[in-house]
C-alpha cells in the first residue's frame, strides 16, 4: 500500500478543493492514485475543482502569437522547476524566440519546433544549453498550431496562460473583437471541447459513470440511475463545451448565440488552453 504523506493530502485538496480528511481518505482507497482519488471524490459527491490540462504543468512560461496573415496560430509552453526562473525576464525573452520561430516557419508539432535553426543551433539544444546556464530542468514541454480562415491568440497576465483559436470565417464586422472575447472565454472557463461532438468518448463514460454513482449515493432507484446520468450529462455539455457554455460578457446568450449574432455561418473551428496550474 502506498505511503500517503501530508504533501499528497495537501496537494489533491488544492487540486480539487476538497476537505483535507475527504482527501486522505480518497487517496487511501486508491492506493496514492491522484486520478482516481479524483473520481472517487467525485463519485461520493464533493465538488471538485477539474484542473484538466494543466493539472501535470509545474512552473514555466506559455507564449502565443498569430503570423502577419492572421490565419495561423501557435502557443509555446517552456517549463522550468521555480517561479523565480519563470519571471526572468531573459526566460520570458527565450520563450518568446522559440514561439517566433514556430510561427515564422508555420510549424505543426512540437518536433519541428525543436529541429529549428536558433542562431545556428537547433531548437532542442539551445534549451538544454538554457538548462546549463540556469541550473534547473528545463523543457519545450508543449506545443500547440492552428490553421484557419481566421487565427486569435491570448496571453493571460503574468504568461502562466494562454489560448489560441480558429474561425472559419475572416470577412465578418468586428471580428477582431468576437474573436478576443470568445478567446478569452476559453482562458476563464476552460472548455474541453467546441460542441458536445468535439467530447471524447472516454469522457463521457466517466461523467456516465460518475453521475449514475452520485445518484445511486443519493438512494436514487437502480432503474433511474442511467437516467439521471444522462441530465447530469447534458449538463456537463452546457457547461463545458465552447458554443454551450454562457457567454461571460452577457450571460443571457451562450457562446454559440454570440457568434451566431455576428453571422449565421460564423463558427470556431479549433482551439488549445495552455495553462499552469
Amino acid at each position: 500500500m502506498a505511503k500517503i504523506t501530508a504533501a499528497d493530502v495537501n496537494t489533491l485538496r488544492k487540486k480539487t478543493g476538497a476537505g483535507m480528511m475527504d482527501c486522505k481518505k480518497a487517496l487511501v482507497e486508491a492506493d496514492g492514485d491522484f486520478e482516481k482519488a479524483i473520481e472517487i471524490l467525485r463519485k461520493k459527491g464533493q465538488k471538485v475543482a477539474d484542473k484538466r490540462a494543466d493539472r501535470e504543468a509545474s512552473e514555466g512560461v506559455i507564449i502565443a502569437k498569430v503570423n502577419d496573415d492572421k490565419n495561423y496560430a501557435a502557443a509555446v509552453y517552456v517549463s522550468c522547476e521555480t517561479d523565480f526562473v519563470a519571471k526572468n525576464q531573459d526566460f520570458i525573452d527565450f520563450t518568446t524566440k522559440i514561439c517566433d520561430l514556430a510561427v515564422a516557419n508555420g510549424c505543426t508539432t512540437i518536433d519541428e519546433v525543436k529541429a529549428l535553426d536558433m542562431d545556428g543551433l537547433p531548437v532542442a539544444e539551445r534549451v538544454l544549453e538554457m538548462l546549463g546556464k540556469i541550473g534547473e530542468k528545463i523543457e519545450l514541454a508543449d506545443f500547440k498550431a492552428i490553421k484557419a480562415p481566421r487565427t486569435f491568440a491570448y496571453i493571460h497576465p503574468g504568461n502562466r496562460l494562454a489560448t489560441i483559436m480558429g474561425m472559419n470565417m475572416a470577412d465578418v464586422e468586428n471580428i477582431d473583437t468576437i474573436g478576443k472575447e470568445v478567446n478569452m472565454q476559453i482562458a476563464a472557463m476552460a472548455p474541453v471541447a467546441i460542441d458536445k461532438d468535439g467530447v471524447d468518448q472516454s469522457i463521457i463514460d466517466k461523467e456516465i459513470e460518475i453521475g449514475m454513482e452520485q445518484a445511486r449515493q443519493e438512494g436514487k432507484p437502480e432503474a433511474m440511475l442511467e437516467r439521471i446520468a444522462t441530465g447530469k450529462l447534458n449538463k456537463f455539455f452546457k457547461e463545458n463545451t465552447l458554443l454551450n457554455q454562457a457567454f461571460v460578457r452577457d450571460n443571457k446568450m451562450t457562446v454559440g448565440q454570440y457568434l451566431k449574432n455576428a453571422n449565421k455561418d460564423l463558427t470556431v473551428t479549433e482551439f488549445y488552453r495552455l495553462a499552469l496550474s
